[in-house]
């Protein structure tokens, strides 16, 4: 515990207490819509996929915005950033309160791409909360940071009741006095003393337009344009990326020439996708599953997130011990094996909960253990890494609902869904056994010394 401590006191812990805020308030509004859905779906009429869709896009517009935010940081102080994007944050709440009757679907997905810039905080808030710590303790300073995972316990505690008492539009009000908060934690205590370099105007007529490019797509996706039923919504994260992707400056564009990018989004696509994917998806799961009422929903929901978020910087101080490559092989292989177990047997109801709570210990870990690396192997380029390796985390949080309603609606079980992300799992797993010397010539604690040298050498093998 005094480690810890004087871990902390080794910074500003006033500024990551404000990036705590702004992030644990802006994941609260981006998945509120997965404990809410279930009410939604009384006053609009969905089929089973489009449930799915409509709480998989605000984890997708979060993914895409990412990169464009991780990009702005580069040139952008981080306060402004982020009381920009808890402006945005508020506008779903305050358009469905002010809206006369109920919002047609085409409106909520609307909404949604507002609902993502809760999650697009990630690349703001976390490395504005590093860059006022030294290297030694960025695993446990980015894991706290981004313990504001816990946000999906307050979803699940207040939605579902509110809903029930006040209907599930004017329970989106909730989350006004939250933003509220962080708005003020960010304006007198955030501070960020990262490097700025490049074009501020151009870093925002890039996130404008993908912002606006966004929107753009999911309604050309509800035209049937790029395809009839799923293959639209399955080809979504992937236009969508192309287009942040090409916003970005070249010399930014570089690291997706190094294989290490690819093998970290992966993992965290799968860490971090998992626990928002299915934080956005859960409550669904047990009603379907368990024929759970709406509000017990809510409420497992809150338990499930509340765990994987509070061991968060569990996995970050670990791998700041062992390095985060050899915590992520033992993570990897027990989501790998917890999701194969769920396909195989469809448990009942009390193995069922035991089965997700051990894989939210899972993900809350191995997004902790993943960040750990980030600051090691892309020093100078964290910013702009962590928005790229969050949109990776947030695409595989889009698949996962979009892959379980798909998988239900078309088998009536969601064993395909559990089999095909622990296939995924699997091949994550052997990625890193099969790079594992490669990257401990970088991320080992005692080469402190030789990191940089080895990095050099690693990107310009990679390109």
């Amino acid at each position: 515990m005094k480690s810890i401590l004087d871990s902390l006191k080794s910074g500003d812990w006033r500024s990551l207490i404000a990036c705590f805020l702004y992030f644990d308030t802006g994941f609260t509004v981006w998945v509120m819509l997965g404990p809410l859905v279930p009410f939604v779906s009384k006053n609009v009429a969905m089929s089973a996929v489009e449930q799915g869709f409509l709480v998989a896009v605000p984890v997708l517009a979060a993914a895409i915005l990412r990169v464009t935010m991780g990009n702005l940081f580069q040139s952008v102080n981080g306060r402004r950033l982020a009381l920009m994007g808890v402006s945005l944050c508020a506008v779903p709440a305050v358009a469905l309160l002010s809206m006369p009757g109920v919002p047609s679907y085409t409106t909520l997905l609307i909404l949604d791409v507002f609902l993502g810039m809760g999650g697009a905080s990630f690349a703001v808030a976390l490395p504005m909360a590093g860059s006022s710590y030294p290297p030694r303790v960025q695993g446990l300073v980015l894991g706290l940071a981004a313990a504001g995972n816990v946000g999906a316990v307050l979803d699940g505690f207040m939605f579902p009741t509110l809903a029930n008492a006040f209907g599930w539009q004017r329970a989106t009000a909730a989350a006004l006095p939250l933003l509220a908060l962080a708005a003020l934690a960010i304006l007198f205590w955030a501070k960020d003393r990262s490097p700025k370099s490049g074009s501020s105007r151009r870093a925002f007529a890039s996130f404008a337009g993908t912002f606006l490019g966004l929107v753009g797509l999911i309604l050309i996706v509800r035209t049937d344009l790029f395809g009839q039923g799923e293959t639209g919504l399955l080809l979504l994260p992937v236009l969508g990326s192309v287009m942040a992707i090409s916003m970005l400056p070249r010399r930014y564009r570089t690291v997706l020439s190094e294989r290490d990018s690819w093998a970290i989004m992966l993992i965290y696509s799968i860490t971090f996708g998992g626990f928002v994917g299915m934080s956005s998806y859960v409550s669904l799961l047990l009603i379907t599953q368990y024929q759970m009422s709406r509000v017990d929903a809510g409420l497992l929901m809150a338990l499930l997130g509340f765990t994987g978020a509070i061991v968060r910087p569990l996995g970050g101080l670990i791998a700041d011990k062992v390095t985060g490559v050899r915590a992520l092989r033992v993570i990897l292989a027990g989501i790998s094996t917890l999701d194969f177990t769920f396909a195989a047997t469809m448990p009942t109801f009390v193995e069922g909960i035991l089965l997700l709570l051990c894989m939210y210990v899972c993900f809350g870990l191995g997004n902790g253990a993943t960040f750990q690396l980030v600051p090691q192997r892309w020093q100078g380029r964290t910013g702009v890494m962590t928005g790229i390796i969050g949109a990776a985390g947030g695409i595989g949080g889009f698949y996962l609902p979009l892959v379980m309603s798909i998988a239900k609606q078309s088998t009536g079980s969601y064993r395909m869904g559990f089999a095909i992300f622990g296939a995924v799992a699997a091949f994550a797993l052997l990625l890193v056994i099969a790079m594992r010397e490669k990257w401990l010539t970088w991320a080992e604690p005692t080469n402190a010394g030789l990191r940089n040298i080895a990095m050099s050498r690693t990107a310009g093998a990679d390109r």
